[in-house]
């Protein structure tokens, strides 16, 4: 267990909450002697990793709170699949059959790919799937099955007993046409299985029915046992009713319903759990990430390209400010973990809390040594052709021979995704630089200097004579000119590696004729 001292002095954001729901949350956690943070999804598309991320969030205060606290806790991922559906997804196949059932409840919706009972089963199999893979710890509810068992019956007829105040709640934020169709409750048809959004007539509380004006037809309807749906504000505050949530976070564009649910749960005699606001995940464009568009990074592309543990660094940084999420990122991502991984060797208990990768592996670091970064590994696979990482392990051993693999198990899975991430990512964004004449001088300069230089010396010693190459050949006063030459030549970019650590791994004799064949090639 880690100095309470430590924790105390800590200004890491998932320890903040956390200490932050056991102050505001004290005496109904005390009462109950259990945490329940929730964390909640809409199936009305496949998930994206904007929801991955309200998980892993979730996951890392869940994680400070075991470093607080012993009382049990729980961790729920709420579906809300009894939700009407309300427009078919862009990314999904055959639309016809979602067309023909828009305004269904999800767990009714046939499923497009054919693969399981409904669409929001698919979908809600879908995130199990990808949780599951990253190894959280949750409890998985779905709203259809906790509205149709009764499970939510007794919170259900409290909803219905303040019906009158909830809607002093809500009317005030409405507009006046849709002030006068408005109900908290939404009916299931009998006779096309929709969910209405259609006026009340009548309350029966004594019965729990209301009696709704169905096209000036009465439709009376029990709000027990998955006749009725709620309506989004007013289910989240009965949700929270229903299970005693201590905690959820929510992206910002939620911050008003969230208020109406805490006016809404107030009203039926509990307190509003702790909340997180974070800002939301944009496209490369800066469009908001959304399920039936599928923009931005999914989360299976991410993890073709680099580790689950980079997703999670990713998710951690940060979490109060609006982030990009596509495909370059990633490769930056990959980076600042190693460099946040080389930083925990030296860090003291105190320094290690603030370290995003305590929260990214519960407290347990790797220790594995640095063999190269992400965009060095890039610049190998290219200038290699590698298309396998035994090719590029064989570059590495070539001039590190005492390296054991097994010893290096996350730069050994890196190697793959690097030569997935430079096809389909980097490969396409290269525009290499026709060196003019001067330039061509200079680099012809740098391959004789580089003749100079044996494979025995030390990547700085390399880097001091290409230093050397670039002053004597017009760079004296720019020596940044003279890398970035290097570097779009060779690489296509404007940016790249040290330089004497990139021989070293690649070779010099490699490198001459790399440099003499771009020059050929012009």
């Amino acid at each position: 267990m880690i100095d309470k001292a430590h924790i105390d002095k800590t200004n890491a954001w998932p320890f903040v909450e956390a200490k932050k729901i056991l102050r505001e949350r004290k005496k109904f956690i005390d009462k109950k002697g259990k945490i329940t943070l929730q964390t909640g999804y809409g199936p009305s598309g496949l998930p994206h990793i904007g929801t991955f991320g309200e998980v892993a969030r979730t996951s890392m205060i869940l994680n400070a709170l075991n470093h607080l606290t012993d009382l049990p806790k729980e961790v729920i991922t709420f579906s809300d699949d009894m939700d009407g559906l309300r427009k078919v997804p862009e990314n999904i196949p055959n639309k016809q059959i979602l067309d023909q059932n828009i305004n269904k409840p999800l767990t009714q919706v046939p499923d497009p790919f054919k693969k399981f009972k409904s669409f929001g089963e698919h979908n809600n199999e879908m995130l199990k799937k990808f949780l599951n893979e990253f190894n959280f710890i949750y409890s998985f509810k779905s709203s259809t099955e906790l509205y149709k068992s009764g499970f939510f019956n007794n919170a259900l007829k409290i909803i219905l007993e303040n019906f009158e105040d909830i809607m002093n709640i809500i009317l005030p934020t409405l507009g006046k046409d849709r002030q006068k169709t408005y109900s908290p409750f939404l009916p299931i048809c009998p006779d096309s299985g929709k969910v209405l959004e259609i006026p009340v007539k009548r309350i029966d509380k004594q019965n729990s029915k209301i009696i709704f004006d169905n096209n000036g037809i009465d439709l009376e309807k029990s709000v027990l046992d998955g006749n009725c749906k709620l309506q989004w504000k007013v289910d989240w505050a009965m949700r929270w009713y229903a299970l005693d949530v201590d905690f959820e976070m929510y992206g910002k564009d939620l911050i008003e319903s969230a208020i109406l649910s805490s006016k809404i749960i107030t009203k039926l005699g509990k307190k509003n759990p702790s909340g997180f606001a974070y800002e939301l995940f944009l496209d490369e464009k800066g469009e908001k990430i959304s399920k039936s568009k599928g923009n931005g990074v999914t989360i299976e592309k991410w993890l073709e390209y680099a580790s689950p543990e980079s997703l999670s660094l990713y998710m951690y940084q940060n979490p109060k400010r609006a982030k990009k999420l596509y495909k370059e990122v990633v490769a930056k991502a990959v980076d600042e973990y190693f460099t946040y991984l080389e930083k925990s060797k030296s860090q003291n208990e105190e320094e290690l809390l603030s370290n995003p990768l305590w929260h990214v592996h519960n407290g347990k670091i790797p220790q594995e040594e640095i063999i190269m970064s992400f965009s060095m590994l890039l610049n190998l696979v290219e200038t290699s052709n590698a298309n396998s990482k035994e090719l590029l392990w064989k570059f590495v051993k070539k001039y590190k021979k005492n390296i054991d693999e097994i010893k290096h198990p996350i730069f050994d899975k890196l190697m793959n995704y690097a030569i997935k991430y430079f096809d389909d990512v980097i490969k396409k964004n290269k525009k290499y630089k026709i060196p003019n004449e001067n330039e061509r001088v200079a680099l012809q300069a740098l391959v004789e200097t580089l003749e100079k230089c044996d494979e025995k010396m030390l990547p700085e010693e390399i880097q001091t004579y290409i230093y050397t190459a670039g002053k004597e050949n017009g760079y004296k006063d720019n020596l940044r000119d003279w890398f970035k030459l290097i570097y779009e030549v060779i690489f296509g970019d404007e940016n790249g590696p040290r330089m004497g650590f990139f021989i070293s791994f690649f070779g010099l004799n490699e490198t001459k004729e790399l440099i003499k064949n771009k020059l050929k090639n012009v």
